[in-house]
């Protein structure tokens, strides 16, 4: 491991250490999702995905892991850690202008293994903007310069979103995430736009239970770097918060 990377997990390892002391908040969930006629490794594809999020008085971090499981039986586990250091709380300052709420110093590491042995390590750093968007929870954009195991590095931009809206008596939520990384002499640029639309069944069974029913719908262009490979899925989703 190179200097750079062996920074970049010590700045996580701290973060992540930071938040577990004293969260001023946390979320945990653990989604299902199915979908079929994807063009890449498997066109059935079944996942388990548990997700954390936290926040601290100078950090927040997001950590999801993925278990893949195709239909041939082949099994993929990915995971992303994303500490982030907000600038306005460790230098006691109001950064806030116009939309923008805060200027953060953001990381992630992204980590795969699968049956095929493909397997990388890849770690990101850059900074972020979080945004005051009208009728969001949160608008967030990263941008990050990335260190890759298996292709050239890059650049990403991230951008992360939660919109809750009501029709009725029922609570609905639409959220998800962009990322867009640049092209290099050995991949094309990469586009992956996931989307979730979500119903609180649980809202139903009690005013605090949050489970949620609905779809998750993913753009991916040159999936994973490889050129033409670009899909358009639905997969059905639940989605259970703790």
């Amino acid at each position: 491991m190179n200097f750079s990377r062996a920074l970049l997990s010590t700045v996580i390892f701290s973060a992540t250490t930071t938040l577990s002391a004293a969260p001023a908040w946390q979320d945990f969930s653990v989604t299902a999702l199915y979908g079929e006629h994807y063009k890449v490794v498997d066109p059935q594809q079944t996942t388990i995905t548990l997700e954390y999020a936290g926040k601290a008085k100078y950090a927040d971090v997001f950590f999801f892991l993925d278990h893949l499981k195709g239909g041939d039986d082949h099994k993929t586990t990915y995971f992303e850690l994303s500490p982030r250091f907000s600038l306005g709380e460790i230098t006691q300052k109001d950064l806030s202008y116009g939309p923008i709420k805060d200027v953060l110093i953001s990381t992630t590491w992204e980590s795969n293994h699968d049956d095929f042995d493909n397997n990388f390590d890849n770690f990101l750093y850059g900074f972020a903007v979080d945004l005051d968007v009208p009728y969001f929870n949160y608008f967030n954009l990263n941008f990050y310069r990335a260190h890759n195991d298996k292709q050239k590095n890059d650049y990403q931009l991230t951008a992360s979103y939660a919109l809750p809206f009501n029709w009725g008596s029922q609570d609905f939520l639409v959220d998800g995430f962009l990322d867009w990384s640049t092209a290099e002499k050995d991949h094309p640029s990469e586009l992956n736009w996931t989307t979730q639309w979500k119903w609180n069944l649980g809202k139903n069974i009690s005013p605090d239970t949050r489970l949620y029913l609905g779809i998750e719908h993913s753009v991916w262009n040159n999936k994973f770097g490889i050129k033409g490979q670009d899909e358009n899925n639905v997969s059905a989703l639940l989605k259970y918060h703790f």
